[in-house]
């Protein structure tokens, strides 16, 4: 709630300032406004900035009764609304706000659900792909040779991930570098896709969502529910380095 607040606070206050800017007679000039001194450009860069803070509520600002108080607290003159009632009116607006996002989250996840169950159950038909006990779907690119990693050992491997719909989340070869970490400290699904593995395999698993990041995601560009495609080579396998700095 203090977070939403928060929000809700810079927003409102943003649109107080882009309000303020011009006058309502002076809307087509203000759209049309020159930028040519480092007042001007600083005031557009500002206005820039503050319009897109303003978009988590833009649905809920009535831009008029904004311009208004502003007009009044420029004034000095006495506020319609007093301290309490206008603390009032932020905290149910940002439980509205809340409310809403929980939905759309609600829903986004429902969505990515059935998408990425409709898409294992077509996927796990293919010819070449393996399904395992837990649901991991899995193919093999290339075969390597040696021993198969333990869960407890650090691996080195170079990787790509993208959702259902191909888009790339994140990528080892983008960055021009492979990565380590011990094996039992990521998601399920690597954990026990890895181990299917050994050096010099490149395999792709197909992530269902429970054994991936489940219902909260991860960041930004991984939604609830989602299922996930990982292109994996593994460079090699090593025992865990003893942490010193643990003892």
């Amino acid at each position: 709630m203090k977070n939403s607040l928060r929000m809700l606070a810079l927003s409102v206050a943003a649109a107080a300032l882009i309000a303020g800017c011009a006058k309502k007679d002076d809307k087509a000039a203000a759209g049309n406004a020159a930028l040519e001194t480092d007042a001007q450009k600083f005031g557009y860069a500002i206005g820039v900035d503050l319009g897109k803070s303003l978009q988590p509520v833009k649905e809920d600002v009535d831009l008029a009764a904004l311009k208004a108080g502003l007009d009044d607290a420029f004034a000095g003159t006495a506020p319609k609304m007093d301290d309490a009632a206008r603390e009032e009116i932020k905290n149910t607006v940002a439980k509205k706000m809340q409310e809403r996002q929980l939905k759309q989250r609600e829903e986004q996840a429902t969505k990515n659900k059935d998408e990425g169950q409709k898409f294992l159950e077509e996927n796990g038909k293919r010819d070449g792909v393996k399904t395992t006990a837990s649901g991991l779907q899995y193919e093999v690119i290339t075969e390597g040779k040696g021993a198969h990693p333990k869960a407890t050992d650090t691996v080195t491997v170079h990787y790509k991930g993208t959702l259902i719909n191909g888009e790339e989340f994140d990528s080892s070869y983008s960055r021009g570098q492979p990565v380590s970490f011990p094996l039992g400290n990521v998601i399920p699904g690597w954990t026990e896709g890895v181990q299917l593995m050994t050096p010099g395999s490149k395999y792709k698993f197909y992530i269902p969502s429970d054994l991936a990041y489940g219902e909260r995601g991860a960041g930004v560009k991984i939604g609830p529910n989602q299922v996930l495609i990982f292109e994996v080579e593994l460079l090699s396998v090593g025992e865990p380095k003893e942490d010193k700095s643990a003892q």
